[in-house]
C-alpha cells in the first residue's frame, strides 16, 4: 500500500528497490506494469552498487530502510543502506513519513484490532538532508556513522510529525477513536479493568462534581494512590480545564503544607479508604487548616440521575464538549503540576505544559517500538514524573492496557502481580528493581520486553542480576521532572552500558565548563518537553519561566562521539578536597562495587584542614576506615576519595520516589558530626 501511495501523490517517476525473493512472488508480478521496479538481493554486495548507478543516473529511487512491513507501528531495525547509498551517489536523501496506514485493512501491526477500510492517512515529507562524513574513516566505521544518522533522521521524522499541540483531554478521545471504545486500558488491585469509553464518561460525570466547588483553570490538589479512581480524577480534572497538582504524600505533612502554599492550592482531593490504609489521619488535619479537603467516597454519592444522563451525553460528543466545559485549552496551558522531591531543600512545584507532556511521550515513542499489544505494569506513584509520563500517560494515550499498582514497596508482591498480569513492559528505579530481584521467582517476569531504570544511578549488580535471573536487560535512562522527564534512554537498538543512552529527539543541549572538573561539563538543555516553570516557595503562585527555554539540570555529564551520556554526578554533590574536585556519587560508586551487599550513601562537610571532608553513611556495620582505604586504592583510585568518617545506620534514607533522602542524609551526618 505504501508504494501506491507514495506513487499517487509523489512527482515524476519513481523507482522502488524490491527484495528479489519478493518480486518473483506471483501477486507482486503485475506490479511490474504499473511501477518501475528495481529487483535487488539484499545478501549480494553488488545490490548496494546497483541502486548507486540508478541514483546517478537520475532516477528516483525509493527505499524502505527498515526492509520489511512493519508490526509495531514504530521504528524497527534501521538498515543503513539507504544513507550509504545517498553518499556514495552524491543524492539527497528526502525522508518521508506515512501514517495511518498501519491502521488499514493491509496492517500487520501486531496487537491491534480495530482496522479501517478507509482509515485517516497521512504523508509528512521532510527537509532533504545530506550526510557529512569525516574523511580517513574505515569503511566499518563509515557504515556505523551513516547507521545512526540514518536511525537519527528517521527518529527526528517520527518525532517532528507526531501531533504535540493537542491537549491531553483531546489526545485521550483520540486514542479511543484509533483503539475503539472498548478498548481496555486500566486495571489495578480491585481487578475492574476499565475502557475508554468508561474511562471518558467517568471523567466528564465526576468532572462536573468537582466543578461546582473549584473554577476554571485552578489548581487542584490530588493526593491519590497508582488506582483506576485516580487516572478517572486526573481526566476529569482536564477535562473542565482543572489543573492537576500532584501531592508526593510520602515526603511528609511538611512537604505537603509546603507545596499546597507554593501552588495556592485551595482544594484537595483523596480517599478516605486511602488515609485509613496509609495511616494518613494527622496529616491530613494539618491540611485541612491550609486547604479543603474532599473525599472521593463523598462525591460519588452525590451524583445525580442528572450527572450521569449529562456524561453520557458528553461523551458522544467529547472534543466539542470538553472544549465547551474547559474552555478549549490549548497545547501551552498548564496540564499538570509536579513537586521536587525535596532532596536539596524546599520542594518546587513544575509546572508541565500539555506540549511538554505530549512532547516527552512522542520523544519515546519515537525511539522505543511500544505496541498496542504492549501491557504495562505501573507502581511507580504517578506524583512522580516518571510515573506519570512512562508509567500512566504514555501507555493510556498510545492504547496499551497498564496494571496500577499502589506502592513499589512491596517487593514480594509487584513480582508475583507482573507474573499474573502478563506484563510486558515496567518502570522502575535501582533501589526497586534490586528488592523485586531479590524476592522474585525466576519465572516471574517471563513475558518482559522492556524494564526501563530511571531517578537515580542503575548499579552493575542490579542489571547483571536481572540479566542473569530473569533474562531481561535492564535500560538505564535519565530526566527530570523539569524535562517531563524523559531526556536521555538506552533502547533495544541503541544501548550502551555505563552509559543513560542518546538524547532525545528534538533536545538541544550545551555543557558549561565547571571548575576543578576536567572532562565533560553541566548539561543545560532546551526542548519542548522543557517545563513552563518553576512555583518556589519564596514567591507563592507566580510562574518562573526558564530564562530562553533553557534548563539547567545541575549535573556534569559526558557526552561521547556517538551522543551517549554518561553522567558524572551532581555539581551540587562534588567536594572540593585539598584543592581537588571529588565526586560524591563517583565514592558511592566505588562504595557499591566493593560491597554491593549493603547502601552507602556519601556526604561532605566543612573541614578547617582540607576544606571539605567525606563522611559515609553505611549499612555495613563492620566497616572500617582502614578497609575503606585498601578497597579505594585496589580500585586504582586516589585516597582523596576515601571517607575518613564512618557513620552505621540500620536504614539508609530513602524518599518515596526510590532516591536517597540526601537532606536527611546530611542531618544525620551534621548531628554526628
Amino acid at each position: 500500500m505504501d508504494a501506491l501511495l507514495l506513487g499517487a501523490f509523489l512527482p515524476d517517476q519513481l523507482t522502488y528497490a524490491i527484495n528479489t525473493h519478493v518480486a518473483e512472488k506471483w501477486w507482486t508480478r503485475p506490479a511490474f506494469t504499473f511501477f518501475h521496479l528495481l529487483p535487488v538481493d539484499p545478501t549480494n554486495p553488488m545490490s548496494t552498487k546497483t541502486m548507486i548507478k540508478a541514483v546517478q543516473s537520475g532516477r528516483r529511487v525509493v527505499i524502505f530502510p527498515e526492509g520489511r512491513i512493519t508490526i509495531t507501528g514504530a521504528l524497527m531495525k534501521v538498515y543503513e543502506g539507504p544513507g550509504t547509498i545517498s553518499y556514495l551517489a552524491d543524492a539527497p536523501l528526502l525522508p518521508i513519513r506515512i501514517d495511518g496506514a498501519d491502521r488499514s485493512l493491509f496492517s500487520r501491526l501486531k496487537g491491534f484490532l480495530r482496522r479501517r477500510v478507509f482509515p485517516k492517512i497521512s504523508i509528512n515529507i521532510q527537509e532533504p538532508v545530506k550526510f557529512d562524513v569525516p574523511e580517513g574513516l574505515s569503511a566499518r566505521e563509515r557504515r556505523g556513522l551513516i547507521g545512526r544518522e540514518l536511525y537519527d533522521v528517521m527518529s527526528d521524522v517520527i518525532f517532528k510529525t507526531s501531533n504535540i499541540e493537542r491537549p491531553l483531554f483531546h489526545a485521550l478521545v483520540d486514542a479511543k477513536a484509533i483503539h475503539g471504545s472498548r478498548h481496555i486500558v486500566l486495571e489495578d488491585v480491585e481487578r475492574a479493568p476499565l475502557n475508554y469509553k468508561k474511562l471518558i464518561l467517568g471523567s466528564f460525570v465526576l468532572g462536573r462534581k468537582i466543578a461546582q466547588f473549584t473554577k476554571r483553570g485552578e489548581r487542584v490538589g490530588v493526593m491519590l494512590p497508582n488506582t483506576v479512581g485516580t487516572a478517572v480524577t486526573f481526566f476529569a480534572l482536564l477535562c473542565y480545564g482543572r489543573v492537576p497538582a500532584m501531592l508526593n504524600f510520602s515526603t511528609g505533612v511538611g512537604n505537603m503544607v509546603s507545596a499546597l502554599k507554593t501552588a495556592e492550592i485551595k482544594t484537595v482531593l483523596t480517599a478516605k479508604r486511602f488515609i485509613d490504609l496509609g495511616g494518613l489521619e494527622d496529616a491530613v488535619k494539618t491540611l485541612d487548616e491550609y486547604a479543603n479537603i474532599c473525599y472521593l467516597e463523598n462525591l460519588k454519592e452525590e451524583i445525580s440521575l442528572g450527572d450521569k444522563l449529562f456524561g453520557l451525553l458528553a461523551s458522544l460528543l467529547p472534543n466539542i464538549m470538553h472544549n465547551f466545559v474547559s474552555g478549549k485549552p490549548v497545547s501551552d496551558d498548564e496540564a499538570v503540576v509536579l513537586f521536587t522531591s525535596g532532596s536539596e531543600g524546599t520542594p518546587k512545584g513544575v509546572v508541565l505544559s500539555h506540549k511538554n507532556i505530549q512532547s516527552n511521550r512522542y520523544q519515546l515513542s519515537a525511539r522505543v517500538d511500544f505496541t498496542p499489544s504492549d501491557r504495562v505494569f505501573n507502581a511507580l506513584p504517578i506524583f512522580h514524573s516518571f510515573g506519570l509520563t512512562g508509567g500512566f500517560l504514555l501507555p493510556i494515550l498510545s492504547g496499551l492496557k497498564i496494571f496500577l499498582y499502589p506502592s513499589p514497596l512491596h517487593y514480594r508482591i509487584v513480582p508475583e502481580l507482573v507474573y499474573d498480569s502478563n506484563a510486558t513492559i515496567m518502570f522502575g528505579t535501582d533501589t526497586f528493581l534490586s528488592g523485586y530481584a531479590k524476592f522474585a521467582h525466576p519465572y516471574d517476569f517471563y513475558s518482559m520486553r522492556y524494564v526501563f531504570a530511571g531517578a537515580e544511578k542503575l548499579k552493575p549488580e542490579t542489571k547483571s542480576l536481572w540479566a542473569e535471573q530473569f533474562g531481561v536487560r535492564v535500560l538505564e535512562g535519565y530526566g527530570a521532572t523539569e524535562t517531563s522527564p524523559v531526556l536521555a534512554v538506552n533502547t533495544a537498538m541503541q544501548a550502551r552500558s555505563g552509559t543513560v543512552g542518546r538524547l532525545m529527539p528534538g533536545i538541544e543541549y550545551k555543557l558549561e565548563t565547571v571548575p576543578g572538573i576536567e572532562k565533560g561539563g553541566k548539561l543545560i538543555v532546551r526542548g519542548p518537553n522543557v517545563m513552563k516553570g518553576y512555583l518556589r516557595a519564596e514567591n507563592p503562585g507566580v510562574l518562573e519561566v526558564p530564562k530562553d527555554g533553557w534548563y539547567d539540570t545541575g549535573d556534569i555529564v559526558e557526552i561521547d562521539d556517538e551522543g551517549y551520556v554518561k553522567i558524572s554526578g551532581r555539581a551540587k554533590r562534588f567536594a572540593k578536597i585539598a584543592s581537588e574536585m571529588v565526586s560524591l556519587t563517583a565514592v558511592e560508586g566505588i562504595l557499591n562495587k566493593l560491597w554491593p551487599d549493603d547502601d552507602h550513601v556519601v556526604v561532605s562537610m566543612p573541614d578547617d584542614k582540607k576544606g571539605e571532608q567525606l563522611i559515609l553513611i553505611s549499612t555495613f556495620k563492620e566497616l572500617t576506615k582502614e578497609m575503606i582505604r585498601e578497597g579505594v586504592k585496589l580500585e586504582g583510585h586516589s585516597e582523596l576519595m576515601a571517607p575518613k568518617t564512618i557513620m552505621t545506620v540500620d536504614e539508609i534514607p530513602v524518599l518515596g520516589t526510590g532516591k536517597t533522602d540526601y537532606v536527611s542524609a546530611q542531618k544525620i551526618a551534621k548531628e554526628k558530626i
